[in-house]
């Protein structure tokens, strides 16, 4: 079975130099005060001017071919990065979906405009994109899909609401999938992929807050929305192939094991502040399925630079890390002695606080459980 492959991946000591740059450099932002530790900032962290730094020193794009503005370091030395801004809690909202797939889409599926037009911008810091994939009442089954896409002369015309889409309010972009054929019994088939630029007057991007009144979700509404031949992304009616191939790398990476991982760090702190002995067995369980769950994340990047689709291998990582990821916050919360409070000044009630309401999202975003088992029990069936 060779989807299950999920072979250990030793880093080169370039990649280990690199994540000494990048801790050096994460370290200075948060002694300044530019950065603040929280978690679950790869959604709720947005701050261009952070991702600007970034772009600056060649840590966005990492992926992409210098002539779009890469630097070619390829998805090891990514991984490297991502798992530092992510176990620093470092703000990185704006660029995340941009430079964790929708480059990678425009990379492997757009045109040779969409790629100048798009990534350089990307790698820079200064460009965002938005998912535009779930839709009311059909979740994360994405052969439900609605919203449709009609001819007109020029392009297509948008009717329908995607929901969920983090960042909608602030992006320039997002690739949004839509149906451009009638429904059959492939429910698959008849689905295309189309860039809309944001803001656009016929599109509503509605808030939708969570309890602590953070706004990062949107649901967007198309209302007879244009999109012109030349933000079609990929062929028309390939649509469900290309964002299955993209949702590998949505799945597989660090933010799904490391949203809360500044909780668990800013717990130790306290605990030594304190002179408390922690409860080991607690800790060390939590630590250890950490570790194997990073080692498998790190294989999924191991593929991936080897230029392999490892999209079943992924679902298996996001399963199980954002199940880890709550797990988290529980343990943490029996291993300090803190009641969580939104209101705080002190900083681990109130990130408490924080990764407790954001936790019921742990496991939808990207794809629920049922949906990523399905992907792994017809994986298991086909073998």
């Amino acid at each position: 079975m060779d989807f299950m492959n999920l072979q250990a991946v030793a880093l080169p000591e370039s990649a280990e130099q690199l994540r000494r740059e990048v801790r050096a450099f994460l370290a200075e932002e948060l002694a300044s005060g530019r950065i603040q530790m929280r978690p679950d900032q790869w959604l709720a962290g947005w701050d261009e001017e952070f991702s600007k730094r970034l772009g600056a020193r060649g840590w966005i794009g990492m992926a992409f071919p210098r002539e779009y503005g890469g630097t070619e370091a390829g998805a090891l030395a990514r991984f490297v990065v991502t798992e530092e801004l992510l176990a620093a809690g470092a703000p990185v909202a704006a660029h995340w979906i941009a430079d964790r797939q929708s480059g990678q889409a425009l990379m492997k599926f757009g045109t040779e405009e969409q790629r100048q037009t798009f990534l350089p911008a990307i790698a820079r810091g200064e460009c965002y994109f938005a998912i535009g994939m779930s839709e009311p009442d059909t979740g994360s089954d994405l052969a439900s899909v609605r919203t449709r896409a009609t001819r007109v002369e020029g392009g297509w015309e948008l009717e329908g609401t995607k929901i969920w889409t983090s960042g909608a309010h602030h992006a320039h972009a997002m690739i949004a999938l839509v149906r451009t054929e009638p429904v059959t019994e492939r429910r698959h088939a008849g689905l295309s992929q189309m860039i809309v630029e944001l803001p656009d007057p016929s599109i509503e991007i509605r808030p939708i807050r969570l309890l602590t009144g953070e706004h990062h979700f949107n649901e967007v509404v198309f209302n007879r929305t244009f999109v012109p031949d030349s933000r079609v992304l990929g062929q028309p009616g390939s649509g469900w192939m290309q964002v299955t191939s993209e949702l590998g790398l949505e799945r597989s990476g660090p933010e799904r094991i490391l949203s809360t991982f500044p909780l668990l760090v800013e717990a130790v702190r306290h605990l030594s502040r304190a002179g408390a002995t922690p409860d080991r067995v607690r800790l060390g369980e939590l630590v250890s399925r950490l570790w194997v769950l990073r080692q498998m994340s790190l294989a999924v990047a191991g593929r991936i630079e080897e230029g392999e689709d490892p999209a079943v291998a992924a679902a298996i990582v996001k399963d199980l890390g954002t199940q880890f990821e709550g797990l988290l916050v529980e343990t943490t919360r029996l291993l300090v002695d803190i009641a969580p409070d939104p209101a705080s000044e002190a900083l681990l009630p109130h990130m408490l606080s924080e990764s407790l309401i954001h936790s019921p999202a742990f496991t939808l975003r990207g794809g629920t459980n049922e949906i990523l088992r399905g992907i792994i029990s017809k994986a298991v069936t086909a073998a």
